[in-house]
């Protein structure tokens, strides 16, 4: 019987696996060698490519941030805001620096910005995006509510909202910003550089919240913008566009202008357009309602252009106020000037009170073509006025050698010439300014600027005396009387040229005159374009708005009666209609 062992016998190693020494030093070598590149590694790192590695850490969260410049404020005459600039808050993200957002969160994101979950999705698609606006110029409350969330990588930063005090009744002369805090409209744009200031820089380092670590650099400072302060009354200011609205709407017309210039200084008190529109809701930026149209808009100025012919033969010596004039219609070639209520005979002063288109063409032709033209371009009319409006116009007045005959004598009655109304209402201060054309100021001035002589005084004061006639009884502008002073004026109705024609049912209407006509202070001048309730004529549709406005204009400035206290004027509609020629 065999008997086994209970013990099995260890097999031997391969000689394949055997650990000899050799091969440990070998590996010990490889793992040495592989220590020794990572070292270097390191290292080269840490030393050669420092700034490369710090530059990359930094380009993802570091940030430079614009401190912006507060916006200088625009003020009227006596430093009421007409523009401020308020703080507001803006949201953005990094959607780069994003960790998944909840559903949830992403929804009451959305709504708080009041954005649609699309418009959302569609700004925080892109993850390799470092910034991106998400809503801008929101109130703080609103942006508190959004940060209260805590979603990484939503930020928030200070920015400034234009608001206007005024809002209609001075959006086309203020203007508007825009959501960059950029003019775009207005003396917003024409004195940009002026209110803008120059904004600030910091750059900082932030952590994946948006949380601010540290400053990386010197802060730079923002420069906040200047104050403009404006020749601007607030009051009349208000008062004009109320008067021009008021005269639009009862008048049925298209669209309306009003200036009010203080006739001393050239100072600009108001200036105001129907339709206007609000600038603080860029919803309504209608480009129509935007148009300043006192300014900007070219028309034929009717008989409101009657005084300057007879203004320049004062001055000339070649006529006097109660020299008679043959008003009888007559032809120049092929055409005929008449009068609509024509009478054989006129005095100068009557041509004026009339609005005689015989007697001003006939007065014009004493002179020759080029001493018109030299006397009205002297006049400010085909140039700019220079008050700094965006796009102003400078109307057009064609050179003398082009004129055609009838041209000479049409012009003295406001056909062939085109201006704007802060023109019109400029070249009255040739009147109010004992013969001097004044330049228009925007900003309230110390002292008037140089005025340029255009007539002499003496003419100057024969002009006023004989256009206070045009308000009183037998004038064509009798409805812009004001009660306790004397109105100096003159109506104006032009048919609109429309496609190379004159309309017969399209009309501009107008007055532009002064008070207290003995010592002028104030010139108004108001436009109604397409008067559609019946009656077109300047001195109806234009009139009664000069008369509220001025009336309220000189009591707000505190300026003294010159007519006896006493004097009375009927309702308007009990005053005659007297029409003028257009």
């Amino acid at each position: 019987m065999r008997v086994y062992s209970m013990h099995t016998r260890t097999p031997k190693a391969s000689p394949a696996l055997r650990m000899t020494p050799g091969r440990v030093r070998l590996v010990l070598l490889a793992l040495a060698l592989l220590f020794l590149a990572l070292i270097g590694r390191a290292l080269y790192l840490q030393v050669a490519q420092q700034d490369f590695l710090q530059n990359q850490g930094e380009a993802r969260f570091r940030r430079a941030m614009v401190l912006e410049a507060n916006r200088g404020v625009i003020t009227d005459r006596n430093g009421e805001p007409l523009a401020i600039s308020s703080p507001v808050q803006t949201i953005w993200a990094s959607p780069a620096s994003m960790e998944p957002v909840p559903p949830a969160k992403l929804r009451e994101l959305a709504r708080l910005l009041e954005l649609g979950p699309a418009e959302l999705d569609a700004k925080l698609s892109d993850r390799k995006r470092e910034f991106v606006y998400l809503k801008r110029q929101i109130s703080p409350e609103q942006a508190d509510k959004v940060m209260a969330l805590g979603i990484p990588g939503i930020a928030k930063q200070q920015e400034f909202r234009r608001f206007y005090p005024a809002g209609e009744s001075m959006a086309q002369l203020i203007g508007f910003t825009g959501v960059d805090g950029r003019g775009q409209e207005g003396l917003e744009l024409a004195r940009e550089k002026m209110l803008a200031g120059k904004n600030g820089r910091r750059v900082v380092l932030k952590d994946r919240r948006g949380h601010i670590i540290e400053d990386v650099a010197a802060i730079e400072y923002p420069k906040d913008g200047q104050t403009l302060n404006l020749a601007i009354d607030q009051r009349i200011q208000y008062l004009a566009y109320r008067e021009l609205a008021a005269a639009v709407e009862v008048n049925k017309a298209k669209a309306g202008s009003i200036v009010v210039l203080d006739g001393k200084s050239g100072e600009l008190l108001a200036l105001a357009n129907v339709p206007s529109f609000n600038p603080n809701s860029r919803k309504e930026l209608d480009p129509e309602r935007r148009r300043n149209r006192a300014v900007i808009d070219m028309f034929e100025p009717g008989s409101t252009m009657k005084p300057f012919p007879i203004a320049m033969a004062l001055n000339a010596g070649k006529v006097n106020p109660n020299m008679v004039f043959d008003t009888n219609p007559y032809s120049i070639g092929p055409a005929r000037v008449r009068d609509s209520h024509p009478k054989p005979a006129m005095t100068l002063t009557e041509v004026i009170q009339k609005s005689s288109n015989v007697g001003a063409s006939k007065v014009a032709l004493m002179f020759s073509p080029e001493q018109m033209w030299t006397f009205y371009d002297e006049a400010g009319f085909g140039r700019s006025v220079h008050a700094g409006f965006p796009g102003e116009s400078a109307g057009r007045l064609r050179h003398w050698q082009s004129w055609r005959p009838i041209e000479q004598a049409t012009m003295s009655f406001g056909y062939g010439v085109s201006v704007s109304l802060l023109q019109m209402a400029r070249a009255y201060t040739i009147f109010t300014n004992n013969g001097s054309l004044l330049p228009v100021s925007l900003t309230r001035l110390s002292s008037p600027l140089p005025a340029k002589s255009i007539i002499s005084p003496d003419a100057a004061r024969k002009m006023r005396e004989m256009l206070m006639t045009v308000t009183q009884t037998g004038g064509t502008g009798t409805r812009a009387q004001v009660l306790g002073y004397n109105v100096g004026g003159k109506s104006g109705t032009a048919r609109k040229l429309v496609n190379g024609g004159y309309q017969a049912d399209k009309h501009r209407g107008l007055f532009i005159g002064f008070a207290p006509a003995t010592n002028p202070r104030l010139i108004v001048a108001v436009m109604i374009d397409e008067p559609g309730a019946g009656s077109y004529y300047g001195g109806s549709v234009a009139g009664p708005a000069f008369s509220n406005t001025m009336a309220g204009a000189l009591r707000i400035m505190g300026v003294e009666p010159d007519a006896p206290s006493n004097n009375s004027l009927l309702p308007v509609n009990q005053v005659p209609e007297i029409r003028e020629d257009t």
